[in-house]
C-alpha cells in the first residue's frame, strides 16, 4: 500500500507509523490497528517480566534481550508477511518497555552512582536526536521499501548488541 508522496509528512508521525507498516505487511486497517494498540501491553508485560524473572541479572542481560527483540520480530514480519505481525508487534513493544528500564540501570550499574545525572544527560543527547529525527527519516524508508524498512532499524538494534557485547567484554577485561 503506497501513500501519496505529497501527503506522507501530514500524516505520519511516529505513532502511525506502525498501523501504517502493519497494513505494508498484509493487514487489514482494523487488524493493523488492534495489532498496534498491543504495543502499550507488550511494554508493561516486558516490564513485569524484566521485574520478576529478571530481577537478579545484571542490566546488561536486560538490554541486550530488550535490543534484539525487535530485529527478530522484524525478520518474522519481513519474510513471512501478517502471520507474524502480532508477534512483531509484541516483541518491538517488549523490547522497547525493557529498554526503558535498561536505560537507566545499565550506566548505574557499570559507571556507579558518582555523577550518574550529569553522564545520563550527556548519553541521552544522541538520543534525543536520533528521536526527533527518526519519524521522518523511518517514514522515507518505509516509503521507499515498504516492510523492507525494518531492516534498518534491526541493523541498527544489532549494531546496539554488538555495543553492548563489546562493553560487556570491557568490564569483564577491567574487573580482572
Amino acid at each position: 500500500m503506497r501513500r501519496s508522496p505529497r501527503r506522507w509528512w501530514c500524516r505520519h508521525f511516529w505513532a502511525a507509523h506502525l498501523p501504517w507498516l502493519l497494513q505494508i505487511a498484509g493487514l487489514t486497517p482494523a487488524g493493523a490497528i488492534a495489532a498496534a494498540a498491543l504495543v502499550g501491553p507488550a511494554q508493561v508485560a516486558a516490564r513485569l517480566l524484566e521485574f520478576s524473572l529478571l530481577k537478579r541479572s545484571h542490566p546488561l542481560l536486560s538490554a541486550k534481550l530488550a535490543v534484539v527483540a525487535h530485529p527478530i520480530g522484524a525478520l518474522g514480519v519481513m519474510t513471512l508477511g501478517a502471520p507474524l505481525a502480532t508477534l512483531f508487534v509484541l516483541l518491538h513493544g517488549g523490547g522497547n518497555g525493557i529498554l526503558t528500564i535498561a536505560k537507566g540501570t545499565l550506566p548505574l550499574a557499570i559507571f556507579g552512582p558518582h555523577g550518574y545525572g550529569l553522564r545520563q544527560g550527556v548519553l541521552m543527547v544522541p538520543t534525543r536526536f536520533g528521536q526527533a529525527l527518526a519519524p521522518l527519516v523511518f517514514a522515507l524508508l518505509i516509503e521507499r521499501f515498504g516492510t523492507q524498512a525494518l531492516l534498518f532499524s534491526s541493523v541498527l538494534g544489532l549494531a546496539a548488541l554488538v555495543a553492548l557485547l563489546f562493553l560487556q567484554t570491557h568490564a569483564m577485561k577491567e574487573a580482572t
